[in-house]
């Protein structure tokens, strides 16, 4: 669900993963039509960094 919100809004995918101030800094550069394929292309990028980071917490959370 994320990844689909990362695509058709990206600067909402910052909010979602806790860091607001991303997130205000991607919607100003969604704003431009031009910056839209890249405020999508690191918003997924985040999201996936995200993911990644959660992995990590909850292997290292079992030891």
């Amino acid at each position: 669900m994320r990844l689909l919100l990362a695509l058709l809004l990206p600067f909402s995918v910052f909010f979602t993963i806790g860091r607001p101030f991303v997130g205000l800094l991607c919607l100003i550069l969604q704003i431009t039509l031009i910056g839209w394929i890249p405020a999508a292309i690191w918003a997924v990028y985040a999201l996936s960094q995200y993911k990644t980071d959660q992995k990590i917490k909850e292997a290292l959370g079992k030891r």
